[in-house]
């Protein structure tokens, strides 16, 4: 199905270029002789005015000039310019097969397909499974915080945003750490739609004891400059 799609698509994109070779009708061309066989008449005519041949003479070779004049009008083609095609029908072969043997190189076209509705699944196993474990962890600060990171890491994947910010909060009440804490700002931003003083506050938290290398310090920077 994947490789079909592939296909399909390579060839509409190749398509309209491969519609600019359409041979175009060939030029025609009037023959070189029309002017000179013209010339003959009129030449012809001046002798007959001028005497020098007579009426006989003048309609035999009249007639003879005409018939001439009679076959070079007949329309012929002109040749064919040298053909520039094979350098466009070249590239549509190549980039095709340029793109596919980049694919093999650096894709994975050999690994499964990873449907996401066992990935949700996988994800709210993991929550309701911490969240059941977490009476029996309330005397175990270590474990508790990360099971709170785990939740909700499993509810920001999910896109539960709010949910996501409850679980954070809960772990940073019971140990702080800047970027859970930007994190947590970041989700809970997400979920109303725009920086609560809440989310402001848990940035500059953050901000105040991350160092100066954070690489989240500049997304932080940027949601608090919202609040102005």
């Amino acid at each position: 199905m994947l490789w079909g799609a592939i296909v399909v698509l390579a060839g509409a994109s190749l398509m309209p270029l491969l519609l600019t070779l359409r041979r175009a009708p060939p030029a025609v061309r009037p023959s070189p002789a029309l002017a000179f066989y013209r010339d003959q008449l009129a030449e012809l005519d001046r002798e007959r005015d001028d005497g020098l041949i007579s009426p006989n003479e003048h309609k035999e070779a009249r007639l003879e000039i005409e018939r001439r004049l009679l076959a070079a009008a007949t329309p012929t083609a002109a040749p064919a310019a040298p053909s520039h095609r094979w350098p466009i029908l070249a590239a549509s072969a190549i980039i095709p097969l340029l793109a596919l043997l980049l694919y093999l190189d650096l894709g994975s076209p050999g690994l499964p397909a990873a449907p996401f509705a066992p990935r949700i699944a996988h994800d709210r196993a993991i929550i309701a499974n911490l969240i059941g474990q977490l009476p029996n962890l309330a005397g175990d600060p270590r474990s508790l915080w990360r099971a709170q990171v785990t939740i909700g890491s499993a509810q920001s994947d999910l896109q539960n945003w709010s949910a996501a910010a409850s679980a954070w909060n809960a772990a940073l009440a019971i140990h702080f750490d800047p970027t859970l804490a930007a994190q947590t700002a970041e989700v809970e931003t997400r979920a109303h739609g725009k920086v609560t003083p809440e989310a402001a506050a848990l940035f500059r938290s953050a901000l105040a004891m991350a160092p100066p290398d954070a690489p989240w310090r500049a997304a932080a920077e940027a949601r608090l400059r919202e609040t102005n």
